[in-house]
Parts: C-alpha cells; structure tokens; sequence
C-alpha cells in the first residue's frame, strides 16, 4: 500500500527514555530548578525541548534555550547511548527495505544525534534520508521535520507515504500533509492520544507496523 516510510526516532525505532530523562535532570540540576523524580520528565520524549521546558517549568525562551544547551552537554557524550534499539525493529527495518520500501528517518531530534543514533545501532543504512531538527532551533516542529524530509526526497505522491510515530505531533505533523499514519503503542504515547490525534491505524507491536504497510 505504501511505498515511502517516515519513521520517528524516540519511542518508535528506539527506547530513549533513560538517555532523555537523565539529561533533562542534569540540566534542571544545573540551573537550580527542582523536580520530584526522573519520571515527570517523561513528557521531554519526542516533543521539541524548548517548548517542553516552557511548557513543563514555566521558563523563558532565553531560560529555555539555556537549559538545551545544558541538556546537550549531557547528551550529547552519555545520554546518547543511554538507548536501546526496540525489539523487532531490526527485522523490520530488513524485511522493508528487501522489499524495496524507500525508509526516511523524520525526528525532532537534531539531525547530527539522530545520525550517530541510527550508526552506533547499524541500521543507519536502511535510510533513504535521514531527516531532522537543527541545532539552532530554527527547525524543531515536527510538521517542519516531515516538509523537509519530504523536500528533501522529492516525494511527489503523498498518498504512497506514511509516517509511524507513536506521540501525538507525529500524527498531528502527517495530517498537515494529508500522510496516512501508524501510531504505535509501544513507545511513550497512549492509544487516547493517538486515536485523538486522528491516527490511520494503531500499531500495539512492531510487527503490527509491517501488517498495515
């Protein structure tokens, strides 16, 4: 049914959540904003990290902006690799790409960490595009990834393309563009907030994503 694949990064290809939260808490430690546990940083996984410390913290832009630079400090040497790739994924990925399926990584994530992600786990190869948000912020919104990623594919048939994402702005970002969409509900998002969004279809497993392609 579909012939190109975007595909999110964190909660959909990769369990991120340690790597993600740990910086998170650096950064607030760093900045002398208190927070009860590691686990109300959940909500720092897949969204841009500006308006998640805005929204989460009540911060400023400046203040915001500040705190990425913190978050990156960490994560960038050891919450990177604080991942792991989600069962099935590697299969997946082989099977789509045996079948000639054109995969295209479209993440909020700054495109260099998503690059040395999708190596350290080997399946960097299976892409197409590797597609994401730049370090100076001036592309972070998931809507913006997926316009880039298909600019930068020159896909033209958007109805072949689908986006697999398992938070709400994948599905919100695809439905600007009329692209189908796989929720998933393995990764960090509910089925009340995919099925709201407007989700094509909800994947529970990874292999519940090769059914609906």
């Amino acid at each position: 049914m579909y012939n190109t694949i975007l595909f999110d990064l964190d909660g959909t290809l990769t369990d991120s959540g340690r790597g993600i939260t740990n910086s998170v808490a650096y950064a607030l430690t760093k900045f002398g904003i208190k927070f009860e546990s590691k686990d109300e940083l959940k909500c720092f996984i897949g969204p841009p990290l500006i308006k998640m410390f805005m929204q989460k913290f009540g911060v400023s832009e400046n203040d915001a902006k500040d705190l990425v630079r913190l978050y990156r400090e960490y994560y960038s040497t050891k919450g990177i690799y604080e991942n792991d790739l989600y069962d099935g994924i590697g299969e997946l990925l082989f099977s789509l790409s045996k079948a000639e399926k054109n995969l295209i990584l479209a993440t909020s994530k700054p495109e260099h960490f998503a690059v040395k992600i999708l190596e350290h786990f080997d399946i960097a190869k299976y892409f197409s595009h590797i597609c994401g948000a730049t370090m100076d912020e001036k592309r972070t919104e998931k809507d913006d990834v997926i316009e880039y990623a298909i600019s930068s594919a020159k896909i033209s048939a958007l109805s072949d393309v689908v986006m697999v994402g398992d938070r709400e702005y994948d599905i919100l970002g695809a439905k600007k563009f009329g692209i189908d969409s796989i929720g998933v509900l393995y990764g960090y998002g509910s089925r009340e907030e995919l099925e709201k969004a407007g989700a094509t279809y909800v994947a529970e497993k990874v292999k519940d994503i090769l059914t609906f392609i």
